[in-house]
């Protein structure tokens, strides 16, 4: 990192160090007005934060390597895909007191199989210790399997904005670029998802960040996708800062 985009960050009250949190996980701490962030992007749309001495899992899923890796305080689900849902896996992440924030679907999918939810909505904001989590809209406009038939329905799952003190994080989750994501304000960091023709390739995801203008932007859920691609796009926007990670398991 150079001096411009340290200066950069530190605009925002955001200081960023970096580790290694195994020697294939690379980790990134972001200071908060409430203390650090530590993230750790894993695998596909699994991602693992460490705040406040809490674990959180988004979306784990068991084709990553979780060996190692602590049990969850909290666990976010955006939908019920099993890229998404690993019902096996979040009985491994659960212990005494963990919960499980999902959308309805999740719920009634689940069915009390790994323990209770809290079911959360589009639009819906909640409180779970300390951070409050806001469910946005995932969905597809135009990709499906056929007329009428989108591989993401609106109202079905969520992405999600977490947040820290004043540090807003958004989780995409599947999604084409809906106008819910392009009206998104304050967003310290994102992790969007690029990965056709399910959610929005490289150019598209970039012209969406483009619009909501995080301060860090990581993309996730790439399979294969060309991230440098995403990059460039943003090249145009100089207040966003892209982190490219290779996610475990991608080429």
């Amino acid at each position: 990192m150079n001096l411009k985009t340290i200066g950069a960050l530190a605009m925002f009250g955001l200081s960023v160090a970096f580790g290694a949190a195994t020697p294939n996980r690379q980790a990134d701490v972001v200071e908060t007005s409430k203390g650090p962030l530590k993230i750790t992007p894993l695998y596909h749309g699994s991602v693992m934060l460490e705040f406040g001495g809490k674990i959180i899992h988004v979306d784990p899923w068991g084709q990553a390597d979780y060996s190692g890796l602590p049990q969850a305080d909290l666990i976010v689900i955006t939908h019920t895909h099993a890229d998404h849902m690993d019902a096996a896996l979040l009985k491994t992440l659960r212990k005494d007191g963990t919960i499980l924030v999902a959308p309805p679907a999740v719920t009634d999918t689940l069915n009390g199989t790994v323990g209770d939810t809290d079911a959360v909505s589009n639009g819906e904001k909640k409180t779970f210790m300390g951070v409050e989590i806001e469910a946005v809209p995932m969905y597809n406009l135009k990709l499906g399997s056929g007329p009428g038939k989108p591989f993401h329905h609106k109202g079905i799952g969520n992405g999600y904005v977490l947040s820290f003190g004043d540090t807003r994080v958004y989780f995409s989750g599947d999604t084409e670029c809906v106008p819910e994501m392009k009206a998104l304000k304050n967003i310290s960091i994102a992790f969007v998802a690029m990965n056709p023709p399910r959610t929005m390739p490289p150019a598209e995801a970039a012209a969406c960040v483009a619009a909501f203008q995080p301060k860090i932007v990581y993309p996730y859920h790439y399979r294969g996708q060309n991230t440098q691609e995403f990059a460039d796009a943003l090249k145009s926007s100089p207040g966003v800062e892209v982190r490219l990670r290779k996610l475990e398991g991608e080429p």
